[in-house]
C-alpha cells in the first residue's frame, strides 16, 4: 500500500522536469493526481501515460478561472489533500539590466501563481480534514545569488508565504512547508556547463560533488505529502548537496 493511498493530489507545471516526477512519484504511492500546466500536449501525454488515476486540466497559475477549474477536477476524483506549487518560470539578469515587465512577470507566475493555490486550496482541504501544501522554492530563496535579483525575490517571497500560510491554517489541520533545490541535473545549474572546466567547477562547490536528481527531490515531496510528516509545518527543506553550508 502507497504512502498516499486514495488521497488526491494536485501538481501545477506537471509537463516536464521535477514535476513530471513529482505527478509519477504521487501516483505510483497511490494517489489521484491532477497535472496542470500550459504545455497541453506534454502534460496530457503524460497523464495518458500515468492512467485513469492522473487527470490533466490546463493552467494558467495566474488566473483564477483556472484554479477554480483545477479544484473542480480534484472535487471530482475525491476532495484535495495534497497540493504541490510547483509550476514557476526562471530567468536570470544583473539587477542593473533587467526590465521591468520581465519583474513583474516573474512575481506574477512564481508568487502569485503559488499565492493562488494556497487561496483555493484552503476550502477542499478543509472539507477534506486537513491536507499537505508543499511550495516549490529554491537556494536562491535563502541566499542573494548575483544574477537573481528577480528569480530570487520570487522564491523569497514564496519562502515568507509558505510560512504565514502554515501559521493561519494550522489550526484547519493544513500543513504547509517550502523546498529548496539547488542545481539539480537537467533542470538546473547543472544542466548546461559551457565547458568542462565550468562542469567540474560545479561540481568542487557541492560537498557531494554531484548534481541532485529530480527523483530525489520527489522523494522529499512524497515525504512531506504523505502522513510521515504529520507534525512538520512551516519549514524550509533545503536538497542541495550541501551547495548552502557556506
Amino acid at each position: 500500500m502507497g504512502r498516499l493511498e486514495a488521497k488526491t493530489a494536485i501538481v501545477t507545471g506537471a509537463a516536464q522536469g521535477m514535476g513530471a516526477s513529482h505527478a509519477r512519484r504521487l501516483i505510483a504511492e497511490g494517489a489521484n493526481v491532477v497535472l496542470t500546466d500550459v504545455q497541453d500536449d506534454a502534460a496530457s501525454a503524460l497523464a495518458d501515460e500515468l492512467g485513469e488515476r492522473a487527470r490533466f486540466v490546463h493552467q494558467d497559475v495566474t488566473s483564477e478561472a483556472d484554479w477554480d477549474a483545477v479544484i473542480s477536477a480534484a472535487r471530482d476524483f475525491s476532495g484535495l489533500d495534497v497540493l504541490i506549487n510547483n509550476a514557476a518560470i526562471h530567468h536570470t539578469a544583473l539587477i542593473e539590466e533587467e526590465s521591468e515587465d520581465r519583474l513583474r512577470r516573474m512575481l506574477e507566475v512564481n508568487v502569485i501563481g503559488t499565492w493562488w493555490g494556497i487561496k483555493k486550496a484552503i476550502a477542499p482541504m478543509s472539507d477534506s480534514g486537513g491536507g499537505s501544501i508543499v511550495n516549490i522554492s529554491s537556494v536562491a530563496g535563502t541566499r542573494g545569488i548575483p544574477a537573481h535579483g528577480s528569480y530570487g525575490a520570487s522564491k523569497w517571497a514564496v519562502r515568507g508565504l509558505t510560512k504565514v500560510a502554515a501559521n493561519e491554517l494550522g489550526t484547519q489541520g493544513i500543513r504547509v512547508n517550502s523546498i529548496h533545490p539547488g542545481g539539480i541535473a537537467a533542470t538546473g545549474m547543472f544542466s548546461d556547463p559551457t565547458s568542462d572546466k565550468e562542469a567540474e567547477e560545479r561540481r568542487v562547490a557541492v560537498p557531494l560533488r554531484r548534481a541532485g536528481e529530480v527523483e530525489e527531490v520527489s522523494d522529499l515531496v512524497v515525504f512531506l505529502a504523505s502522513d510521515a510528516s504529520s507534525y512538520i509545518t512551516g519549514t524550509e527543506h533545503i536538497i542541495d548537496g550541501g551547495l548552502t553550508i557556506w
